[in-house]
């Protein structure tokens, strides 16, 4: 049986291409009661749009993915 920390590395691994086209990158740094903490680095790390980039992008796309996620958190 899969964890759900997997899942998410897993459904990161597809949106990661979007990210790196910009410069970016993202990092699962942990999953605690249905919140995945995550890290972005490179030029995501420094973007004025960063926040958007979690909200609306990364975690719009890991709880239709993972119902188990309830948010995602930069860290």
């Amino acid at each position: 049986m899969t964890g759900i920390r997997e899942k998410v590395e897993a459904a990161l691994e597809e949106i990661r291409p979007n990210l790196q086209a910009d410069g970016g990158d993202i990092e699962l740094v942990d999953v605690e009661k249905g919140i995945a903490k995550v890290k972005l680095k490179g030029a995501c790390a420094g973007c004025p749009m960063s926040t958007m980039t979690i909200k609306w992008g990364v975690e719009n796309f890991l709880k239709k993915k993972i119902p188990e996620i309830v948010k995602v958190e930069a860290v």
